[in-house]
This record gives C-alpha cells, structure tokens and sequence, in this order.
C-alpha cells in the first residue's frame, strides 16, 4: 500500500483521491487550534512555503479527540489558521484518528510508523508523518517535534 491509495474528505465533505499526491514529499499532522502545540501551524506554513515549488506538501486534518481542542466547524478552523498563522496549506474535513471512528488512512499511517515503544495510537495534536515520493511512510513525528526540524529529513527526500 501506498499513499494512493487512500481519500481523504475536503471540508465541503468532497472525497479525493491522494493518488495525485503521490511522486510529492509529504507531511501529514493531525491538528487542533487550542492546544499547546498550535503555534506549530507557522511552522509548518513555513515548511510548505519554502519547499512548495520543490514537490513539498502539507496536509493537515483537524481533529477533536484530544482534549476537545478542535470543538470547531471547517469554516471556523480555515479562518482561524488563516487569521492566526497565515495558513495556506490544504485543510482537510475534521476526522478521528484513534479508535472504531479512525480513517483508513490513519489506521494505515499507525501501522507503517508506530509510536514509542511500538505504540499504535497518536497519543496527542500535531503527530507528523513524512511521507516519501513513492508514497511510504519514512517516519512518525512526535507532537512535540517542531516542523523546523524536520527540514533536513524533508530536504533529503526532496
């Protein structure tokens, strides 16, 4: 399995396929706008503007099962990230990414990357996945890893 062969939902509720992602680096962040880790939302805009035209993307999927830091509706999240971090990378519809609720996607990304000491679950917002050109999971990223440092592993994939 790769990349490709997953959907993801644009908060309008649209699905689209992530097959015309692939052949493009990625990083992919489940995110919340309350939490201690938001600020990491400039730092992943700068990611994705600095490496944007070298084949980089961003996706980020709000989501609210950590501590209810994300109660709001897509409209209220894209201005939000907009208003408070200039954010113009892809936002996707809100999802779940622990337990019977958990997307494909995530049940896949869990899989390929599991946490410390083997751990399935995303323990909080702003867990990373860096995906390579060819669609497989390179490495999970904790919470608490700033997007800043991932330049160097985002630099030799590119």
């Amino acid at each position: 399995m790769t990349i490709a062969d997953f959907t993801a939902r644009l908060p309008g509720g649209e699905e689209i396929s992530l097959s015309d992602r692939q052949g493009k680096v990625l990083l992919i962040v489940n995110t919340a706008s309350k939490c201690g880790f938001t600020p990491q939302y400039a730092g992943l805009e700068g990611l994705w503007r600095k490496y944007r035209d070298r084949g980089f993307e961003v996706i980020a999927f709000p989501c609210n099962q950590f501590g209810k830091q994300e109660p709001g509706d897509a409209d209220g999240i894209a201005s939000f990230c907009d208003a408070n971090f200039g954010v113009s990378f892809p936002l996707m519809d809100k999802i779940e990414v622990n337990g019977p609720g958990a997307t494909p996607l995530y049940q896949w990304l869990k899989r390929e990357a599991p946490g410390v000491l083997g751990s399935k679950g995303i323990k909080w917002n702003f867990t990373k996945f860096l995906i390579d050109r060819e669609g497989q999971v390179v490495r999970r990223y904790a919470p608490s890893d700033k997007p800043e440092a991932l330049e160097s592993a985002i630099e030799a994939l590119l």
